[in-house]
This record gives C-alpha cells, structure tokens and sequence, in this order.
C-alpha cells in the first residue's frame, strides 16, 4: 500500500513546480519535461560548453559501457534479490542518470534505446542545483530547482531563454561532493574524493575541486568578443578517464645503496613516489575497479631482464597490496546466479609488484569491486595529496648477471579497472588499457 501511495503521489506532481528535493524523496519528484536537453542548451546558446560536455565522462556516465554492464549486469540482479541492498536499483541512477531518478523511470531503458537517460549528468540538471541537505554532500543529496532560473558564476539578468541567476555554491567543492562522496548501503564510504581533498592541504588553501577540472578559459567563440567572460570555465571535466591527466601525477625516482657490486652481492633500491598533482587521493573514486602498480625490473648489460618483488613493510593487511596468484570477487555469483563462483583472478599485475590500493570486502569479508555490496575497507595505501612513499627493493645480483651496466627502471602503472574482471565480464579492452603515470632509471656498475 505504501508503494501504491508513492507512486500516486510522483504523478500528482506531473505539470507542477518541483519543489526542492532530498536526495530521500526526489525519486519520481519531477518528469523528464522539466529539464531542457542538452541539445536545446548547446544548438541554442551554448555551443562551446556543449561541445566540452559532449567529450566528457559527465556526458557518458550512463551510457559508458563499463557503467551499463556494472549496473545491468551485477548491480540490478542483486538488488531485486538482496533487500540489504535493493536500493541501488534506483539509487545509482542519482548521479549517473539523474534525470531518470527524478522521472521514477527505474531501472531506465538500456542506453541503446536511446532514451532520456542518455542525458546522464547533464547542462540542465547542474545548473538547476541550489545547494544539499544535511551537513555533508554525498549519496546525490542535492537540492535541484528547474524551471526558468538557471544559476551559474555570474548574474547577467535575462536571457534570450531564461534568466540567469549567480550561485556560489556551484563553484564550491561541496557541489561534488554531492555525487562524488558515497556511502553503501552498509555504511562504508565507497567514493570519498572531496572528503579526501577536504582533509588534504589544498583544502586549507581555498584550492576547490573546479581548480584542476574546470579550469579557466576564455571560450574560442567569446575571445574576440567584447563580452568575453574571463571567468569562463571548460566543461570538459579531466578526471580519470583522461590519460593526459593522470600522467604524472606521480613524480617518481628510484636511486640505489650503492654504486657498484659483484655477482651474489646485495643492492637495495629506494622508490620515491611523490603525489605531486591530485588534491584527493590518487587513485580515488571508484577505487574498488581501478589499480594502481609500481613495477620494478632490472636489465643487464646483456639484456638480461630481472623482476624485481617489492619488501614488505609487515603492517596490517598488507598482503591485499602486494600483486599475488589469488582469486576475488566472488560476491558477482550472487547476480550472475552462481553461489559457488570461485572468482577471478584478483590483480592480473606481475606477482610481487606493489599496489596503491584500499581493499572493499563484502558482507562475507571477500574482496569486492561492487561498491554497493561492501560492508568493510581494508587499508587505505593510497597516495595522498602531496604525500611521499618510499618503497624499497632488494636484490641479490645471480652468479650468472652479466658484467658492465646494470639498468634499473621503476614504472608506475595505472588502470581503470583489473584486466581479469574486464575479460571476465567482457569489457571493452580499453576499460583495462595501461596508463603509465610515470617512469624512471637509474644504473650500477656490475664487477666481474
């Protein structure tokens, strides 16, 4: 009867003003027709900014493949069987698809079909947002007015189409956070990047989230024009999808303990790994998928090649961060109809090889990549804004290591989602492609 009740409630708002919804009571508020499209913004007015938003992940966040089989795939199956966590049905649709959330259309047609929700996170929906509810911004606990005000950095009266009206909240890191914070429907936060740059140094510094992402620009059609806004910002959101944003990130040395030595003796190497570019933790976001790994090989100077395994450091689940022939993520048998799913292969990274990584488990302590079914973290190595790890590396030289030049090379790898969980659920490959976020060699002297 309850449900019968709010579904009589969604329709009675169909033509009315929406008032200013929780992220509790939005699903099914407000009809597709209250939001203009993208299109209408871009072949109007806004031809730069739609442009920008066209090649951003804003504009594929419900139809990114990786997103559609996560979502279909895994979380849907397990939400209509799971009431722990059968809020996810709907819920993943607050950021990824919010015009479909706000339109009770739930689960939405397949990106295929070319509906609506095709939209994902679109021009209309930001910039109808007036501010969150509550004290912290996550879980898409926006606050969203449609209509014909839109807000934006400045107010300039009228407009051929609406009325602009100035909105500092937009321009804040909190405005983010509303979708880039998570929790799951344990309790574990999930997603954390603007918590993560709020406890971070450029917090302190009044450096926000529209900084490094939105950056400044004079847009190409305004830049001979009189009213050129030099507080113009691209919408091209850089994040990590863009390869060109997460090389270097990391500045990387590797140095050794000594100079030269002779076959069966011991050189150490030292990696300094150095954030030098995120204001979160790198990596962040949907850290349950992404994998990021410091590969260390030496070759000499017959061209002889040596993996080099990392030293444990000996803290508390430390083995989750250190590449190993161990299977995971099991908990996909519970949508995939197979309760005795042994999992795949966890890493798929050359075994030894240090991650930066902070482990979900599910209900059952197993290591997971769906965020809604994680019920724990494990250690968080991630790299921190402006933070310095330092990894090391022993090596003792073969008896048969060739004399003359020894070249050691220390390369830090990223990828968007483990290879073994890609080729399992049959990813486009490039969901798995290897960014090498930076590089770095250094040599000794082998004695005969």
């Amino acid at each position: 009867m309850k449900k019968l009740i709010g579904v009589l409630l969604a329709v009675l708002v169909i033509g009315l003003l929406v008032r200013p919804a929780s992220a509790g009571d939005k699903l099914g508020s407000a009809p597709y027709e209250k939001y203009e499209t993208p299109e209408n913004c871009g072949e109007s007015c806004h031809t730069d900014f739609y442009r920008q938003w066209q090649q951003a992940m804003m504009s594929q966040a419900y139809t990114h493949r990786w997103d559609e089989i996560e979502y279909f795939k895994l979380a849907v199956p397990q939400a209509e069987k799971d009431e722990k966590v059968a809020e996810v049905k709907a819920g993943c649709n607050g950021c990824h698809a919010p015009l479909a959330f706000l339109a009770g259309d739930i689960p939405p047609p397949k990106p295929a079909e070319n509906s609506r929700a095709n939209e994902s996170v679109s021009c209309d929906l930001c910039h109808s947002v007036t501010g969150f509810v509550g004290d912290t911004p996550y879980n898409f606990n926006w606050i969203t007015e449609p209509g014909e005000i839109k807000y934006g950095p400045r107010e300039t009266g009228d407009a051929p189409a609406h009325e602009i009206r100035k909105s500092d909240f937009l321009g804040t890191a909190e405005f983010c956070g509303t979708c880039h914070n998570e929790k799951s429907p344990y309790g574990a936060w999930v997603k954390s990047t603007h918590l993560e740059w709020k406890e971070g140094p450029y917090a302190a510094e009044g450096v926000v989230c529209q900084d490094c992402h939105m950056t400044r620009a004079l847009l190409a059609t305004a830049e001979m024009s009189e009213e050129a806004y030099p507080d113009a910002r691209l919408h091209l959101f850089h994040g990590a999808h863009d390869p060109g944003k997460i090389r270097g990130t990391v500045e990387l040395r590797i140095y050794p303990d000594i100079v030269e030595a002779a076959p069966g003796e011991t050189v150490t190497f030292s990696v300094a790994l150095f954030n030098q570019k995120a204001g979160h933790k790198f990596p962040t976001g949907s850290v349950e998928d992404r994998i990021l790994w410091l590969h260390v090989e030496a070759v000499d100077d017959a061209g002889n090649t040596f993996h080099l395994p990392v030293d444990a450091k000996g803290f508390d689940g430390e083995e989750y961060t250190i590449a190993a022939d161990v299977l995971a993520y099991q908990d996909m048998g519970i949508a995939l109809d197979q309760p005795d799913f042994a999992g795949v292969q966890r890493d798929g990274v050359p075994i030894g090889d240090r991650i930066f990584r902070m482990p979900y488990f599910d209900p059952q302590g197993r290591m997971t990549i769906q965020q809604w079914n994680t019920a724990s973290l494990g250690p968080d190595y991630r790299l921190g804004p402006r933070e310095t790890k330092i990894e090391t590396y022993t090596f003792v030289l073969p008896a048969d290591i060739a004399a003359g030049k020894l070249n050691i090379t220390a390369t830090l790898n990223y990828q968007l989602l483990v290879r073994p969980v890609q080729e399992f659920l049959d990813v486009p490959a490039e969901e798995s492609a290897i960014v090498v976020v930076n590089t770095y060699t250094t040599t000794i002297e082998v004695r005969p």
